[in-house]
């Protein structure tokens, strides 16, 4: 039976409850959540998948909290007596390593206490000798003074470099046999509570997998006994806890292959990585490394990871699919207030929210969802606009973010790519490459996004006498999808006019000046636009900005980022804006800023080119458009 909804009451967020536990911090993740805990108590491997910032890195130190915390082990390197080159690996329960240790040295410090004595001992006779020697050359017959000093200090200079020839001698072996008697701590869990979490993102081989340092001097007794070089690797500090890896599909096709050898082994042997080091030539004993894997990555990760590591996660453990939106509900609106509690309490910077404020954070979640009746989990970037208005209202010395920290915070702290993208919409605008006047033949606004912001993406196109051409060609760094989206507008240009441009023309289509490159089919209807235009010399009219996929029917389909194209279009003193009717529910937009511009919805191509060309003299084409396909 579902728990009965109890709204939360706040005037501001220091009201709130912060949950202890960080498995009940994760927010709007209840399945990844779910498995995460079957994952703990049964001690399964999880691939994350799924966009930045939506917690999958916070759901592996969940995991790491979850695990029993009786079972951590010290792991520590012996010298081998019978095989200098692979060093003994041996475990102790945690915190025990470092008394090992310590007890080695003090019966180091025991067993050459011989050595101390022979040392005073010759030092004694390097101090009487000289004086033996010049009263006996003194005394004897035939002797003197003056021979009696020249022996003195023969002695005394014979006996001193004897001295140090012998302490410099016991001293190289003395280092030698304590580094060989003494243990080297490679995994220390002293004093730790609970099962580690290790987040290996980016991590090298060596870093990742352990390695053996190079060892300058080997050879004179002056070198590094092989057990002291060994470094463990994250995977073995991760043993009996948590090895994240985020992007693992960035990690060598060799890592990813050891890694899985070290999954299914539960234990993995330290060596040096680099085949001109000498620990090159050292191998240890096989050092635990029985972790759970938490893999995270987005879509293109699938691509590029190594088939087996996947087929192991799958087979031991779960796959799961991290949402990146939630339904605009009370439950799930409270759910952000308790998030905004959460970063003010980690930030320990910033002051407390007050309720409008909170109010004010929901309205941005709504907007970044770009889905109508949702509320995003992308919390990286939310988190950040929390911290941004914190700043602003400690520089203003207020006691609570209010409403007005936040829309200076929206302004101020801009991303990157709205940014660039400002810049180059008045850059673009200044030279005239986006213009929003006039009518101009094979010329079209389109819309696309750049990150998360929107922008202006000016399409023209030509056509030429010709034939020879089967395809459209496109310029403009396209993308794969984009590429084909074009090959499904050459569709419909061919079904309307095929007759007119079989054998006689080619067609041209240029995306002008997309240095970022274009990915995507959301400029479907602007390049199907700019073509007709071209083709039968009708001119488009440049006050109207379109975004929309387009099926090889004439069919306009949803795209994303609808949004932020509109917020684009706004931005840039558009008046209209043409998008697909599927996609109107998803545009949220202050009702201030809707007033600014004129929203078209449309369902199928007839539409697009009967509102955004000048048609005047040329009834009879669009009448002959609308009757191939009636709308």
């Amino acid at each position: 039976m579902a728990e009965k909804y109890e709204p939360l009451k706040f005037e501001t967020t220091k009201d709130i409850k912060i949950p202890k536990k960080i498995i009940d911090q994760v927010i709007g993740q209840d399945d990844a959540v779910a498995v995460v805990q079957k994952a703990a108590k049964q001690r399964r491997h999880v691939l994350l998948i799924g966009e930045p910032g939506t917690g999958k890195s916070m759901l592996g130190i969940a995991l790491a909290e979850l695990l029993p915390k009786e079972n951590l082990v010290d792991i520590l390197s012996f010298a081998n007596p019978n095989d200098e080159q692979a060093p003994l690996i041996r475990t102790v329960p945690g915190g025990k390593g470092r008394e090992l240790v310590a007890q080695a040295k003090m019966e180091n410090q025991g067993f050459f206490k011989g050595y101390n004595l022979l040392i005073m001992a010759i030092l004694v006779v390097s101090f009487i000798a000289p004086w033996w020697a010049f009263n006996h050359y003194s005394a004897i017959e035939g002797g003197s003074r003056l021979l009696g000093g020249l022996m003195f200090v023969a002695f005394f200079l014979g006996s001193m470099l004897f001295f140090v020839a012998v302490a410099i001698f016991f001293n190289v072996n003395r280092r030698q046999d304590a580094k060989g008697r003494i243990p080297k701590v490679i995994v220390d869990n002293f004093d730790k509570k609970q099962s580690q979490f290790f987040d290996a993102t980016g991590s090298h081989a060596g870093a990742l997998l352990g390695d053996v340092l190079h060892d300058p001097f080997q050879s004179g007794g002056l070198g590094t006994p092989a057990h002291e070089r060994v470094v463990a690797g994250l995977i073995h500090k991760a043993h009996l806890g948590v090895l994240f890896v985020d992007e693992i599909a960035t990690l060598s096709r060799y890592t990813q292959q050891e890694l899985l050898t070290a999954m299914q082994e539960g234990k993995f042997t330290i060596t040096g990585h680099s085949a001109r080091s000498a620990g090159a030539m050292v191998r240890t004993e096989p050092v635990p490394c029985n972790f759970i894997l938490i893999a995270a990555g987005n879509l293109e990760t699938l691509k590029h990871m190594h088939p087996a590591l996947r087929s192991r996660i799958r087979g031991y453990g779960y796959e799961i699919y991290m949402k990146d939106t939630i339904e605009d509900t009370p439950a799930n609106r409270d759910k952000i207030a308790v998030f905004i509690a959460q970063e003010v309490a980690k930030d320990k910077k910033i002051p407390a929210f007050s309720a409008a404020a909170v109010e004010r954070i929901i309205t941005e979640a709504r907007r970044m969802a770009n889905r109508k009746g949702h509320l995003t989990l992308r919390f990286r970037e939310l988190g950040g606009m929390i911290r941004a208005a914190g700043d602003f209202a400690v520089e203003q010395k207020a006691e609570l973010v209010l409403p007005e920290h936040i829309e200076k915070a929206m302004g101020f702290a801009k991303m990157l790519e709205q940014q660039i993208i400002d810049r180059y919409t008045e850059s673009k605008r200044e030279y005239e490459v986006i213009v929003t006047t006039g009518k101009r033949i094979g010329r079209v606004n389109g819309l696309a996004v750049f990150g998360t912001a929107g922008m202006i993406q000016p399409i023209e196109a030509e056509v030429t006498p010709g034939g020879k051409i089967t395809e459209v060609v496109a310029t403009g760094k396209l993308g794969e999808i984009a590429q084909e989206s074009i090959k499904n507008v050459s569709a419909i240009v061919k079904k309307y006019f095929g007759d007119d441009i079989k054998n006689k023309h080619d067609i041209y289509v240029q995306f002008l000046q997309t240095y970022e490159g274009i990915e995507g089919d959301s400029a479907s209807i602007a390049v199907a636009t700019a073509i007709i235009s071209a083709l039968k010399q009708v001119p488009i009219k440049q006050d109207y900005v379109m975004t929309g996929s387009l099926s090889v029917s004439g069919e306009v389909l949803p795209v994303g980022g609808v949004t932020a194209k509109v917020e684009a279009a706004i931005k840039a003193g558009v008046k209209k804006v043409i998008v697909p009717k599927a996609n109107l529910k998803d545009i949220v937009i202050k009702a201030e800023e809707l007033k600014k511009i004129r929203i078209i919805p449309v369902e199928r191509i007839q539409e697009v080119l009967s509102e955004v060309m000048d048609w005047s003299g040329k009834k009879a084409l669009l009448n002959q458009i609308k009757k191939a396909h009636p709308m």
